[in-house]
């Protein structure tokens, strides 16, 4: 058994002519017809010559047809692609040709928040924005059923095989994560799209990552566990500011001989003011009013 293969589009230029110039020589024609008629009625020849410029001149009008910048305009015989025209202005082709225009531009598409699994399983809202235009006006128009559908599918196709690959956050060592790494995330994006839409002739300039949430039924309990990691974090770094405010006071008293101090009263101290610079509430002074060991 032989396997088939996919008939690859591929666009070239159309020969097409100078719309100007065809307009002229249509109205030319036109207009000179019923002159001709006029100018000897009785003539059968005339007012057939007359007639017949006349339509000939209606039928080449049929066939002009105009071109913004960035849009290109597919040119097919009795279904046979012919080729693709791309210039600008009042263009003609002979009328039995038929046109089919294709907007060139860059388009911007934001797809809809998905519902997906991360790397771990958790699940998430996610949605990109893309940048894309065409670039083979062949192989969007004949190579897939309706390309820009077809984008918008492989869009959410590639976003969610995307994020299948990498966790929200707090991912492994050296793990790239889709909240914590964005610029690296909207790279893969890129690569995985740009594969994905080669087929339509599209070419992506630029994909993003739009929207980054869990989602609803365990964002309460992420949001817990990320304000747990947050006062982790800030209490590590009070503690480690207090080491160094009682060792740098413990090292002045010392070196200035303000008081001496044994090692039973050095701990002490060391509680004291660590009690002190980590508390959450403000320490409430008491007055000495006996001796230093009494």
């Amino acid at each position: 058994m032989t396997a088939t293969t996919h008939s690859k589009s591929t666009e070239h230029p159309a020969a097409t002519a100078n719309g100007v110039v065809m307009l002229l020589t249509s109205l030319t024609l036109t207009l000179g017809g019923p002159l001709i008629v006029a100018s000897n009625p009785d003539a059968i020849a005339f007012v057939i010559g007359g007639i017949a410029l006349a339509t000939i001149g209606l039928f080449l009008m049929c066939g002009l047809y105009s071109l913004q910048p960035n849009e290109g305009s597919a040119i097919l015989l009795f279904g046979d692609y012919r080729g693709t025209d791309r210039k600008t202005g009042l263009r003609w082709v002979l009328p039995w040709y038929t046109r089919k225009k294709i907007s060139l531009r860059v388009r911007n598409l934001t797809s809809d928040k998905l519902k997906v699994n991360d790397k771990r399983g958790n699940p998430i809202e996610i949605a990109a924005n893309v940048v894309w235009r065409v670039e083979d006006s062949a192989q969007a128009l004949f190579d897939v059923d309706d390309f820009q559908q077809f984008v918008n599918i492989q869009v959410d196709t590639g976003l969610r095989d995307m994020a299948s690959h990498y966790a929200y956050d707090h991912g492994e060592e050296h793990e790239l994560t889709l909240r914590a790494d964005a610029e690296d995330v909207a790279a893969r994006l890129r690569e995985e799209l740009v594969g994905r839409v080669k087929v339509a002739g599209v070419v992506i300039d630029e994909a993003r990552i739009a929207h980054l949430a869990y989602a609803p039924e365990i964002a309460s309990a992420m949001l817990k566990r990320q304000q747990a990691e947050a006062v982790l974090a800030a209490r590590q770094l009070i503690v480690k500011g207090a080491v160094g405010m009682v060792e740098n006071a413990l090292t002045d008293l010392g070196e200035r001989g303000v008081v001496e101090l044994d090692e039973d009263r050095k701990a002490a101290m060391v509680s004291n003011l660590l009690v002190v610079l980590c508390a959450d509430r403000e320490a409430q002074p008491v007055v000495n009013t006996g001796t230093l060991y009494g």
